[in-house]
């Protein structure tokens, strides 16, 4: 991609929209000066206990976009998310734009066909989503570019987009001061994440990160989501400078034998690894998601 379809130097505008229900931050990522815009890892709200929808957290990306006059030309969703479902066919039918994610989501979604017993009801090709991204590939908004770095390891469809200056690194890092993702959920690999970070930490110091979740550590008084480059080799828990690949292999795995399996991954994956979509309705007219028993 030459520089007269994009411009490298381009700082894209990003607006983050944090839902503390699911402790997750989505962002308009906008062109300042053609209004073009992409919307990264959006919420569909959803009760569990009721299992309603409602799409408040997602009005709130709409009216944004609309005041201030917004071209959205994708919807990217940085991996098959385990903690929320996601908005993106919501606010592709209210304001347009592509659907896009890594092309490793195939991988994904034969793993949980299997999980959720679903059969051929589910496609295995990616096909749910606009666009697959390999590693590697770019893309513009308006005049930004954008590239796409598969970074597996939290999941193995994991994906990083580098807009401008900015890094949206969906659950791959979090915090300096919380760390790194969990590698336990199928598929998923803790050296494999090591060798991602590496090469995220590998981009200028100076390089903006966005994160998809804040948790906020117990010695932090606020919520936040945005660090650097240089912050997290500084500064990670997890997997600042000198921490060795055989040492937080160690750490990543004992931790997370430690840890729950999140509350929201059984619904949300289901209806994420097809872009956003609910299951087909059945004969009386009502989706329903399925909840597999004693196999976690």
């Amino acid at each position: 991609m030459n520089a007269t379809a994009t411009e490298i130097g381009v700082k894209p505008d990003v607006t983050a929209f944090f839902d503390e229900a699911t402790f997750t931050v989505s962002y308009i990522v906008a062109d300042p000066q053609t209004r073009d815009c992409a919307i990264v890892d959006a919420v569909l709200d959803y009760d569990p206990a009721s299992g309603r929808t409602s799409t408040a957290s997602a009005d709130r990306i709409v009216a944004a976009v609309t005041e201030r006059k917004l071209k959205v030309d994708w919807i990217l969703e940085t991996h098959v998310h385990a903690d929320h479902l996601s908005a993106a066919q919501y606010l592709r039918g209210k304001l347009g734009g592509k659907i896009a994610i890594g092309n490793q989501v195939p991988i994904v979604q034969h793993t949980f066909r299997k999980v959720f017993n679903l059969h051929d009801s589910v496609a295995t090709d990616g096909r749910q989503f606009d666009r697959l991204f390999a590693d590697g590939e770019r893309f513009a908004i308006g005049r930004l570019q954008a590239e796409v770095m598969h970074t597996p390891g939290h999941t193995p469809a994991c994906s990083t987009y580098r807009i401008g200056d900015a890094l949206f690194v969906g659950d791959t890092l979090f915090m300096p001061d919380y760390g790194t993702a969990r590698c336990d959920f199928p598929g998923g690999d803790a050296r494999t994440l090591y060798k991602s970070v590496q090469r995220i930490l590998a981009l200028p110091p100076e390089t903006r990160m966005f994160l998809c979740h804040d948790y906020k550590a117990p010695d932090r008084a606020d919520y936040a989501w945005e660090t650097s480059v240089g912050a997290q080799k500084a500064k990670n828990v997890h997997v600042h400078d000198g921490i060795d690949e055989e040492s937080f292999v160690r750490m990543r795995t004992e931790r997370d034998a430690t840890l729950d399996m999140p509350r929201m991954i059984l619904p949300s994956v289901q209806v994420n690894m097809r872009a956003g979509e609910m299951p087909p309705p059945e004969d009386n007219g009502v989706s329903y998601l399925k909840m597999p028993i004693n196999m976690f």
